[in-house]
């Protein structure tokens, strides 16, 4: 090859993508850049994304933005290629002295030592234990509902939706009452890292950030969690953290650090994976109004109405994996060690893989959305979070029929997760029911 200097580049045409940018979080709290993601499917579809500093988080090495469906799903379905230990699932580097941690996570590792970890949570985390909560559930919905029936307006996130969730796993879980807002705050902190309404909680002393997912970060809730386990295995109940507390696998129990990062998974993707589709969904809608109608006169099209909005609005933006080897993904060399970022809000409105994906259609009959992932780490929850939308949707829509804007939605700040911190809503005030 010409030395770098003796190179004819005149006939080498410029890339037009080159200069678009999928990586700063504040473009997303303006809304998802789904022109942008179109254009990089279709220019430049493994694109070279620079990693600068923003929000006081150091600047990184760069990654490779994956944003086709077929080419998202190749990397989810190989982690023999693109491993999730090598550099844990976060876009950010972590620091090297976190990351022994941060790899025991289910989330963080390859097989085979990921299938030993989703055997023991496939065992306790059963539809059947999952379907034993649905009378609860729709009591839960029943009651958020009856509390803002008569309001005339109120802020979905804030008034109803953050809270649902959260209550429904502890029940799961089998937290008691009164420990429950901690979930809320650790939410916020490791999700909502940066978003300056949630930036402090996750800085250090000196006033600079500090990864959320760190050890120090959180040390509480591992304390809690151990608590709580303890607590199980001398008062067992049929709740998730008793099986988990006590479960067996290839004759042994988890281990400490096991049994933490569950509960950080379960915690932390349990409660904001139905925080953020919820409002996304009812968003969904009110921006479809003929789509919203439909849903009204037609309820039996409600689960794929609800496919339909995780393919709309997926909860989780994107994740990362880290390349194992020398590989080529669409024509684009991949050199080991590369960051490699899947971009699910992109493979979800893929012309390739869809079509007319523009459209959002309740009747859609299509589950090749990747809102729940793909591969060995699909969403070990997505049956209890399909199960929570189902019954907030048929008690939230059909009694508030008329709902509409009453203000913008206010988005989270995050290349992460498509949060909704706030979503002002109107609606004809009806008499509250009385609470079954």
């Amino acid at each position: 090859m010409l030395p770098a200097e003796e190179r004819d580049t005149t006939a080498v045409p410029a890339n037009p993508a080159a200069d678009l940018d999928v990586f700063d979080p504040n473009v997303y709290a303006r809304g998802v850049p789904h022109e942008t993601y179109r254009r990089l499917r279709d220019e430049d579809p493994v694109h070279w994304q620079e990693e600068y500093e923003v929000g006081g988080w150091p600047a990184g090495p760069g990654f490779w933005a994956v944003t086709r469906h077929a080419d998202v799903v190749r990397v989810l379905r190989s982690p023999t290629e693109y491993s999730s230990w090598i550099g844990a699932t976060q876009i950010r580097d972590p620091d090297p002295a976190d990351l022994p941690f941060i790899r025991r996570m289910m989330l963080n590792l390859d097989p085979p030592e990921h299938g030993r970890l989703r055997r023991i949570a496939s065992r306790v985390f059963t539809p059947r234990r999952v379907e034993r909560f649905a009378a609860d559930i729709e009591r839960r919905a029943r009651r958020l509902v009856d509390d803002i029936v008569e309001r005339g307006e109120c802020d979905l996130p804030v008034d109803v939706t953050d809270d649902y969730p959260i209550q429904n796993l502890a029940d799961l879980l089998g937290i008691p009452e009164e420990d429950r807002d901690r979930i809320l705050a650790w939410t916020n902190r490791v999700i909502g890292y940066q978003d300056p309404d949630h930036a402090e909680a996750a800085r250090g002393p000196d006033g600079r950030p500090v990864n959320p997912r760190s050890p120090a970060m959180l040390a509480d809730m591992f304390e809690y969690a151990h608590t709580l386990a303890d607590a199980k295995r001398r008062d067992p109940s049929d709740d998730l953290m008793t099986a988990l507390a006590t479960a067996e696998v290839d004759g042994r129990r988890l281990s400490d650090p096991e049994l933490s990062m569950f509960f950080f998974l379960l915690v932390i993707a349990g409660n904001d994976t139905v925080r953020s589709g919820l409002p996304g969904g009812v968003m969904a809608l009110l921006d479809h109004p003929d789509q919203h109608r439909r849903l009204l006169d037609q309820p039996q099209l409600l689960d794929s109405a609800i496919d339909e909005m995780l393919r709309w609005h997926p909860p989780v933006l994107s994740f990362r994996r880290t390349a194992v080897r020398d590989t080529v993904l669409a024509g684009r060399p991949i050199a080991a060690g590369d960051k490699v970022v899947v971009f699910h809000a992109s493979a979800n409105r893929d012309e390739r893989a869809f079509a007319d994906p523009e459209r959002f259609d309740v009747a859609r009959r299509t589950g090749d959305h990747v809102a729940f992932g793909d591969g060995p780490h699909v969403c070990l929850g997505a049956h209890f979070a399909r199960l929570q939308l189902r019954i907030f949707y048929r008690e939230f829509l059909w009694r508030l029929p008329d709902l509409e804007p009453a203000g913008p939605p206010v988005r989270l700040v995050s290349n992460f997760i498509a949060g909704i911190k706030h979503l002002p809503v109107r609606y004809t005030p009806v008499r509250r029911s009385d609470v079954r």
